[in-house]
């Protein structure tokens, strides 16, 4: 874990990178999170949307980062987190979830997040602010 007072700009958080994205995966985050939607669990229905397959839950992609962010610092010290949804998460994908921090100020650090594919695509940008002392 980094020392949270020795903090500067540019500072990386530790990358948690997942597994592939299974069918299995999405089937458990509907039921945990209750979005059942069927564009995120039933092939024929994304299919005939124009889709390729089914796709990851935005939300999912959310709780990665997360857990990326509780795993360095205690959740009590998280003040808030939000993100914009850049683009979808194709079943069997790879995301790996970063965060560096971008500005250290009276006693919180704003920290940069994103989930990116292991082709590139950003699936998710954000922000969290935590407290620092």
């Amino acid at each position: 874990m980094i020392g949270l007072q020795e903090l500067a700009v540019g500072t990386r958080l530790p990358a948690l990178e997942l597994a592939p994205i299974s069918r299995t995966t999405l089937a458990l985050f509907a039921g945990a999170s209750g979005d059942h939607n069927p564009i995120h669990l039933d092939s024929d229905l994304a299919r005939s949307a124009g889709l390729d397959d089914v796709f990851a839950q935005g939300m999912l992609s959310m709780a990665y980062l997360g857990r990326m962010l509780t795993g360095w610092v205690p959740q009590e010290r998280i003040r808030s987190f939000e993100v914009r949804f850049a683009a979808i998460t194709p079943i069997h994908a790879q995301p790996t979830c970063t965060g560096v921090v971008a500005a250290v100020d009276d006693g919180l650090a704003t920290v940069d997040v994103a989930v990116t594919l292991a082709d590139g695509t950003v699936t998710l940008t954000g922000r969290a602010v935590v407290t620092v002392d």
